[in-house]
């Protein structure tokens, strides 16, 4: 109710009392939608603080108000050094006037959305500035327009069949709810007249009280169940909701934004963990390939006369196995084949546990954080964490501005394009030429980069990965299977004149895989 006329007849003789008298010393703009008025009396010094960013429209009156150095605006400049002859209500409007000695009046318009301040010159009836410019219909606003005369007779009462809206327009959303709780809405006439005058008896003898509702803070001039804080002066009231709504409610989505992704960042990582442990966990337990390798090696007079499939006994285990041969290939070549697996396996087990120890480190660090912004309890305490931690903030701004969003899987970091000027970019400026490139086969998408970083071969799982997020971001992404080229980057080039993103490709492989976006099973930095 702090922009209903109700409240405002309370407020606007408070006002008189404390700045009628003062001369306006400064008018400035911070921001976009709030203006300051700072005023100097021979008691006190008093600022009008008007916050006008809808659905955020409050008034405070302040004793102090800290200009900052840059980042300001003069405005108003006509009624600077100007006397405040009085503050005055208008009938039945959520709307007042500031008069001036000089004969100006700065109107203050508090409907909503279409809130504004307004400078009228002395002796004119149509505006001379205003404070939010694009509010178009307030440039030919006639101030006597707002003038309003309510009825409030019996019979008013009756001619509107008790319809509160049309009876007293100006009642708004809290005398209205509580008229709803009372079963105005069913009640005969006659109740809902003695509802009515009861409602108005309230509204004249009020009890400025800040109460909350559905996590929504608010004042009110009536009883309330949930009441925070209670006030004898409209001004204290109009302060205090300024402070919880602006200052400290914007205080609590700032440190809340920054808490909410150090835990998305804590939950993705415990996550990554888990099933990177389980991997390790999976690798340790199964045997090497080089096993299988040793027994094939160990019975090579078994595949005499070209036979393709033979029965050998596992001497590490004592099991009787299968070994069958594809077309052509020879007992010697699986062998090889299978050592160089158990190879590739050692490489990606020592990867694993080398980014698992990585993860850890960084699981502690976020938990750290968070214990530390949960202590913070301002904006100087929150600016202070902010300072400490200037390297995160600087990693993000860095990665934002990269031309690919950036995943990390088993240790292996995977690029994917964000447009196709991206994609050259990131062909042409970050990727080596030993790195895996991969798109998906004859359609539009983006381009995919698996940085091996010196890495001799990439594991099937990290290179099935990457082809999934391949084909998710192409125009394949809605295929049970999708086709995916890769190859090294330094068979990927870029012709002359082509489109952005349109690359020749000199040799390729295949392979299909179904698309697979970002999950929880990928530690990702989105961009």
């Amino acid at each position: 109710m702090h922009l209903n006329y109700h409240f405002l007849r309370y407020l606007i003789p408070e006002l008189n009392e404390q700045l009628a008298g003062n001369q306006i010393s400064a008018c400035f703009s911070q921001s976009k939608d709030e203006l300051i008025i700072e005023t100097d009396g021979p008691n006190s010094h008093r600022v009008i603080r008007a916050h006008l960013l809808p659905p955020q429209v409050y008034l405070a009156f302040p004793e102090v108000f800290h200009r900052a150095k840059r980042n300001t605006i003069d405005l108003f400049e006509p009624i600077i050094g100007d006397i405040i002859e009085s503050f005055s209500t208008i009938s039945f409007e959520r709307a007042f006037w500031m008069n001036l000695k000089s004969g100006k009046r700065v109107l203050f318009k508090l409907h909503g959305n279409r809130s504004n301040l307004i400078l009228f010159e002395a002796n004119q009836d149509f505006p001379s500035l205003l404070f939010r410019n694009e509010i178009s219909e307030d440039k030919t606003l006639n101030p006597d327009s707002l003038e309003k005369h309510q009825d409030l007779s019996w019979d008013q009462f009756q001619s509107v069949d008790g319809n509160a809206s049309i009876f007293l327009p100006t009642l708004g959303k809290v005398p209205r709810q509580w008229l709803k709780e009372k079963g105005y809405p069913e009640a005969d006439l006659h109740r809902k007249w003695m509802l009515m005058q009861e409602l108005l008896d309230m509204l004249d003898t009020p009890l400025f009280s800040l109460a909350k509702a559905e996590d929504e803070l608010f004042l009110s001039l009536l009883p309330e169940q949930n009441t925070l804080k209670t006030f004898a002066n409209p001004v204290e009231a109009c302060n205090e909701l300024f402070y919880l709504q602006l200052v400290k409610g914007s205080f609590e989505k700032e440190k809340q934004g920054i808490l909410k992704g150090l835990l998305d960042q804590f939950k993705k990582t415990e996550s990554y963990l888990a099933k990177a442990k389980g991997k390790l966990h999976e690798l340790q337990e199964s045997a090497p390939p080089s096993q299988l390798a040793d027994v094939i090696m160990a019975n090579l007079h078994q595949f005499t006369g070209g036979l393709k499939q033979v029965e050998l006994v596992n001497f590490y285990t004592n099991e009787t196995i299968q070994i069958e041969l594809k077309k052509g290939q020879k007992p010697q070549d699986l062998a090889e084949s299978l050592y160089r697996k158990s190879k590739n396996r050692q490489l990606e087990f020592d990867q694993i546990k080398k980014t698992i120890e990585a993860k850890e480190v960084f699981l502690a660090l976020t938990k750290d954080k968070i214990n530390q912004l949960e202590e913070v309890q301002d904006f100087k305490q929150l600016k202070r964490y902010l300072q400490q931690h200037q390297e995160d903030k600087k990693t993000n701004q860095e990665t934002s501005s990269l031309p690919f969003k950036v995943f990390e899987y088993e240790g292996f970091t995977i690029w994917v394009g964000k447009s196709a000027k991206d994609n050259d970019e990131m062909l042409r400026g970050f990727a080596h030429k030993d790195d895996l490139w991969l798109h998906a086969r004859q359609a539009a998408g983006s381009h995919v980069i698996i940085r091996k970083k010196g890495m001799p071969v990439v594991p099937k799982a990290v290179l099935e990965r990457a082809a999934g997020l391949a084909a998710f971001y192409s125009k394949l992404k809605n295929e049970s299977l999708a086709p995916v080229i890769y190859t090294e980057a330094k068979y990927v080039r870029k012709v002359k004149g082509s489109a952005p993103g349109s690359v020749m490709v000199d040799r390729e492989s295949v392979l299909l895989i179904p698309p697979q976006g970002p999950d929880e099973d990928t530690s990702a930095t989105k961009n």
